[in-house]
């Protein structure tokens, strides 16, 4: 595990410039998978997350969120209380997306995975920005905002995967929000896949790690 500097614009919140990476080197990487920690977690935990599905040739980047939340509150109150931290974040991501496609990765060999706080934030910004990236894994989350929240996303994927998994009976993601993301990305022409895990309780499960794992071999052509 190393660490590498990405600049920040923001001046607040997430502008820690330091991200954690592992893997190949991003100067020969041949595809990225960005990964996004939970409440009250680290850079370095979901980084090791990565050994489960280590590929050759794959650089995982890992953002470090200031105190170790991307924003305070659930993700289900409305957005104008997560604020400013939810756009600030958003922010960051872009830039980390950014800064890798500028290293001569191409946005089709770039991924997004998150648990729970960082799937939920990770969702929200493919939702937000509608880049063709290769896929989204989304564990335990879905996409931000109150229940009833008008979802006026304009965006349209061609190629992009989205996988996201959850227990049916998770404490902080309701079943229905996960079906709503789905629906959501379904919508947006994204390729959806969609699994909710009887009585799981909020983690990662095996199924969830060989969906990723499958996924890499098959976008290096393994």
């Amino acid at each position: 595990m190393k660490t590498i500097t990405i600049p920040a614009k923001s001046t607040d919140l997430h502008n820690n410039p330091i991200v954690k990476v592992a893997g190949e080197d991003l100067s020969s990487a041949k595809a990225v998978v960005i990964m996004v920690h939970g409440r009250g977690a680290t850079a370095d935990g979901i980084l090791d997350l990565a050994n489960y599905f280590m590929f050759k040739g794959v650089s995982y980047i890992a953002p470090q969120a200031v105190g170790n939340i991307w924003y305070p509150y659930s993700f289900l109150v409305p957005l104008e209380i997560n604020e400013p931290w939810i756009s600030s974040a958003l922010q960051r991501l872009s830039e980390i997306v950014d800064y890798v496609d500028a290293a001569g990765i191409p946005e089709q060999k770039i991924m997004l995975l998150g648990f729970s706080q960082g799937a939920s934030l990770s969702l929200e910004w493919a939702a937000r920005n509608s880049r063709q990236i290769a896929g989204v894994f989304a564990l335990s989350g879905g996409i931000i905002g109150p229940p009833g929240l008008k979802r006026e996303y304009s965006g349209s994927f061609t190629e992009t995967s989205v996988f996201i998994g959850c227990s049916d009976v998770d404490f902080h993601i309701p079943k229905e929000r996960v079906l709503e993301s789905a629906d959501v990305f379904r919508s947006m022409n994204a390729n959806v896949t969609m699994r909710l895990y009887p009585n799981m309780a909020h983690t990662i499960n095996d199924d969830e790690i060989e969906f990723v794992s499958s996924f890499l071999g098959t976008l290096l052509g393994r």
